[in-house]
């Protein structure tokens, strides 16, 4: 794996560099980066505006092929962009869960009225979605959703809730995992609908955080109604194609997300120093420590892609998504440690919370979402390694 760029990759860097150094500016600069993950609520309008920008100058969608409105950017190119966009402190991405996820699994499953009718808008940033996956009795145990679509002429009538459902009260549109076949259970029977979230049926209730945010939410679905023929690929093969899209979330993005890691650390080291807690043997050996697994992850995160070669992410990817959620949750605990009990107060009126205490309090989650690490040690075991998958319904 030769990390160096390539003629055409150190053009490619010098021009999405120069466009971002010409475009972050003004209200887009004074967000300093802030909105990604645990932050999605800050600067939201100003965000969404961004996204305007980002598709005027053609940065939309620039791993999607041309033909659909794409760059047809190879995986080194979105991983440049990916990391120039972070080291210019350019406004986290309020289109991630459109761009990132949904358009992928519409340019791969979708029909070609699909194709037309949504991933237009969501290139232009002009429509959100929203992941209507998790329910109270099936997170991670995704096959054990309850939610219920019936057909009704010709559409689809949807009954049941999801919860921890990300920027819910944002999205224009939620992809949504449904049981259409009475009688059927775990992952048999299952469809992937295309449901719109402004209409009588839908109502939205945020969830509080620890970190006094709202990105996730709660979802019922009382008689909400999608067409039929917004169903991404055929009825009951739902799960392949949930599973399809769980997979694009282990995609390029990553080496962007670990871009923040870096400057996130890079702050802690010069706290560290300020304040003297460097000084302490212990403390300097967990901050090495974190300085060491991050290059770890950057390296194995190249190499995963340098062998990516199919619409989707390997199994193998599993490994990066247990890797750097228990590598954040552990940064957030260190930070906390390194600043005392400063770290545990909060300065005064908003009584907002600083960098790291977000850190903390947020990252406590993201061994959860996407896939809890329990989920990902069996799915490393099982089908990356070939162990024996785990007993199923086994007395505990």
């Amino acid at each position: 794996m030769d990390l160096r760029d390539r003629p055409e990759d150190e053009a490619f860097r010098k021009e999405i560099r120069a466009w971002l150094d010409d475009h972050v500016i003004g209200e887009f600069a004074a967000l300093g980066g802030r909105g990604g993950s645990g932050d999605e609520t800050f600067g939201f309008e100003t965000r969404l505006a961004w996204e305007s920008v980002l598709a005027a100058g053609g940065w939309t969608g620039i791993g999607w092929p041309v033909e659909h409105g794409g760059r047809g950017a190879s995986i080194a190119h979105q991983v440049i962009f990916n990391e120039e966009y972070v080291k210019a402190k350019a406004p986290g991405r309020v289109s991630i869960l459109g761009e990132g996820l949904i358009g992928p699994t519409i340019i791969q499953y979708g029909t070609v009225e699909q194709k037309a009718r949504f991933l237009p808008p969501i290139l232009a940033g002009t429509e959100l979605w929203c992941q209507g996956y998790s329910e109270p009795d099936a997170g991670s145990d995704l096959a054990n959703v309850q939610t219920k679509a019936v057909l009704d002429g010709d559409e689809w009538v949807i009954t049941g809730q999801k919860v921890w459902t990300s920027l819910a009260h944002q999205a224009d549109w939620s992809f949504v995992v449904c049981r259409t076949e009475p009688g059927s259970v775990r992952h048999r029977g299952l469809s992937y609908l295309l449901v719109p979230m402004d209409q009588p049926g839908v109502e939205v209730r945020p969830i509080t955080q620890l970190t006094r945010t709202s990105e996730f939410n709660e979802v019922f679905f009382d008689g909400a109604r999608t067409r039929r023929d917004h169903v991404v690929g055929e009825v009951g093969d739902g799960w392949r194609v949930a599973l399809a899209t769980l997979a694009f979330e282990r995609g390029v993005g990553l080496l962007g997300h670990q871009i923040s890691f870096r400057r996130e650390l890079d702050h802690l080291l010069a706290v560290a120093r300020a304040n003297g807690s460097a000084a302490d043997p212990v403390v300097r050996q967990r901050l090495a420590r974190s300085y060491a697994e991050l290059e770890i992850l950057r390296y194995n995160t190249l190499r995963s892609l340098s062998n990516f070669d199919g619409p989707v992410a390997p199994p193998e990817a599993s490994i990066i998504k247990l890797y750097w959620a228990t590598w954040h949750r552990r940064l957030g605990e260190l930070a906390i440690d390194v600043r005392g009990a400063a770290g545990q107060v909060v300065e005064g009126a908003p009584y907002e919370l600083d960098e790291f205490q977000r850190t903390f309090l947020f990252s406590r989650s993201e061994t959860l979402y996407g896939g809890s690490n329990e989920i990902q040690k069996n799915i490393i075991g099982e089908r990356v390694l070939g162990l024996p998958p785990e007993p199923k319904g086994a007395p505990r």
